[in-house]
């Protein structure tokens, strides 16, 4: 198109900035862009549509490599893109709030002062007592959109969840995808709608009482759609890589605005869309050497700009290192909470009996359970005989609540190969019994997306790519998948092509089936009303458990507020205990044990509950788990 002559930028001083890049709306100045390019000696902004447009803007130079200025009549809505050196070619804002054509279109100037909001009173979210529910907007509704899957908020409030997991949404290349391949870290994907419908997502859960955290992705970009080499050739580090590509620069030369970038992506999100949390993906390939982790600089960061309300910050980390959690006065990160795969692992192989790959480290036994329940991780320091190296960290003095538990999530559902989910794994008695101990243990739960009605749809690994990427990730998939020999075997010429469009549909939820699927849905409601109304197992309160056999064994709750409570879980045969040589199961002086609870109760498809205990012992249904609370011999 035919562009006026580029207007120079008057030397003015800078208003403060919320954010260090991008694009921003200020007062008497239109709009004024900021953008960090080291690399190139002139940089102008395009205005292509909208207010202002056509109109080329001159940047001035700042110190260290930023460019700046003002243009006076662009608005929110303008589009524009980045000239470096008066090249022909045109490049997004690696800080756009808003990628309206995706992430090879022009970038959309942002208003996020326009929203109203209607969450003032809103206190935000504290780790105690939250139900994590995991969610892919693209998938959570057959429309796929902020709109529709707000539309799903009250059944989530009425079920018991507390807070929605969001899994990201940074804009990525495609028409589909998991967000772990995003590419413009500030822009809430055009796939899903505007910004502000992701505002509306926002502020309707807080009117529902629920928060929302948002999975972010800080150890690498995506493959399709990054330009921010074109930029600055500091942005990746010559020292790192991530296994999913280049790793960010974050210690090394030049590294100084990388991380303020992501540092400021994190107080961002939870500024100007009042979230409730972020969810860090990976932190064991985000590696930094500097004095300060970035992860605690992220988390600090996060913390600062939720202002008076309070926020979650939970990380995924493989290698299982608990000083993520320890203050930031002790040499720690600060995270709030870790995702516990060794939970996942050992509840998955104790009733599906298999154990390869990555599972092989676990039996699914007994004292595996136990163990989880009383300290989080298995693995604090001995030898992983699958990974041959020393796995995880001391969890001494760490709260099970600061342990994040699921028995599924977008890995370990689309890991199984085609998709197919827990209950379609395992019996009925078997998945009733290990959801009751994920929803009554004492970890913080997590579901994921349909659980709570034993979805029919399955949860494939799906991404939109053009064609040499979608070979290179097809070949990539099924070498990951090769690792499971049954897999290897079973689906051999039929893995599901991740770029399929058919790949992607089949893996929508469909909400009818809350009322079609009911008695997994009287589980999951009445689990979550009994963890919630139970001072002990919703509290704070001192877990204990102990083995009763291979595949049985009893966790414990006694406290001062409450009689205690007892979860008797038996994944194995009918077991008959004719003598009790385990303290964990005597009575409390002068009380009795009454069944609060039965995962065999018919309202969920089971048998019926027989009496726990007689005079010939205590009989263990099979494949199930009951609920026992203290008494007294008259009831009361």
């Amino acid at each position: 198109m035919q562009l006026p002559d580029v207007r120079p930028v008057v030397a003015q001083p800078t208003p403060r900035r919320r954010l260090p890049v991008g694009a921003e709306i200020t007062s008497g100045e239109g709009v004024r862009f900021r953008v960090w390019a080291p690399r190139a000696r002139r940089v102008a902004v395009v205005l292509e549509r909208g207010a202002g447009a056509p109109g080329v803007i001159e940047l001035g130079p700042d110190e260290d490599g930023y460019f700046s200025g003002a243009a006076r009549a662009a608005a929110a809505g303008t589009l524009y893109r980045y000239r470096l050196d008066g090249a022909e070619r045109l490049l997004p804002d690696p800080a756009s709030r808003f990628q309206p054509e995706g992430p090879h279109g022009p970038s959309g100037v942002v208003d996020p002062d326009a929203f109203t909001w209607s969450d003032e009173g809103w206190a935000g979210l504290t780790l105690p007592g939250q139900v994590f529910y995991e969610l892919h907007v693209g998938t959570f509704t057959r429309e796929g959109t902020w709109e529709a899957a707000m539309r799903e908020l009250p059944a989530l409030a009425a079920l018991g969840v507390t807070a929605v997991e969001v899994m990201p949404v940074a804009e990525f290349p495609g028409r589909f995808g998991w967000g772990y391949d995003g590419v413009d870290l500030f822009a809430p994907t055009h796939l899903y709608g505007k910004p502000d419908d992701f505002r509306s997502f926002v502020d309707r859960a807080h009117t529902l009482g629920l928060g929302v955290v948002l999975d972010v992705v800080y150890n690498h970009f995506g493959p399709d759609g990054c330009y921010l080499r074109e930029f600055s050739a500091t942005w990746f580090s010559e020292r790192y890589r991530s296994e999913w590509g280049d790793a960010p620069n974050f210690d090394g030369t030049g590294s100084g605005p990388v991380r303020d970038f992501f540092v400021a992506n994190a107080g961002y999100w939870i500024d100007e869309f009042h979230l409730d949390g972020l969810r860090l993906d990976a932190t064991q390939s985000i590696q930094d050497a500097s004095a300060e982790h970035v992860v605690a600089a992220i988390t600090r960061r996060a913390r600062q700009a939720a202002g008076p309300r309070s926020v979650v910050i939970v990380a995924e980390n493989e290698p299982q290192q608990v000083r993520l959690l320890r203050p930031a006065t002790t040499g720690g990160y600060d995270v709030d909470a870790l995702w516990n795969d060794d939970f996942h692992h050992a509840a998955r192989v104790a009733v599906t009996g298999r154990h390869e790959a990555y599972y092989s480290d676990y039996r699914g036994t007994a004292r595996e359970l136990v163990a989880t329940a009383r300290r989080g991780f298995l693995y604090q320091g001995q030898r992983s005989t699958w990974q041959r190296k020393p796995r995880g960290t001391p969890t001494a003095g760490v709260s099970p609540a600061r342990f994040v538990t699921y028995l599924q999530n977008h890995d370990q559902v689309a890991n199984s190969g085609d998709g197919r989910r827990l209950h379609a794994l395992t019996s009925p008695g078997r998945w009733r019994a290990v959801t009751a101990l994920l929803l009554l243990g004492p970890g913080t739960p997590l579901l994921f997306q349909g659980q709570e009605f034993a979805a029919s749809a399955p949860f494939l690994y799906f991404a939109d790519h053009k064609a040499e990427l979608a070979t290179a990730i097809r070949a990539g998939r099924a070498k990951f998948l090769s690792q499971f020999r049954t897999l290897a075997a079973s689906l051999t010429g039929r893995l599901p092509d991740p770029g399929d469009l058919a790949t992607f549909e089949r893996c929508k939820l469909d909400p009818r089936e809350r009322d079609t699927h009911g008695e997994a849905m009287a589980l999951h409601r009445d689990l979550l009303s009994l963890r919630r109304g139970d001072a002990l197992i919703g509290g704070q309160a001192g877990v204990d458990g102990a083995t009763l056999d291979a595949q049985a064994f009893v966790l414990r709750w006694s406290g001062d507020i409450s009689p205690d409570r007892l979860l008797l879980v038996n994944l194995g045969a009918e077991l008959l205990l004719d003598v009790l040589p385990e303290p964990l199961l005597a009575h409390p002086p002068g009380l009795a044990w009454d069944l609060l609870w039965s995962s065999e109760d018919p309202r969920y498809g089971g048998a019926g509950t027989t009496p726990i205990e007689s005079d010939a012992g205590w009989r263990l249904p099979p494949e199930a788990a009951v609920l026992l609370g203290a008494r007294r011999p008259d009831g009361t």
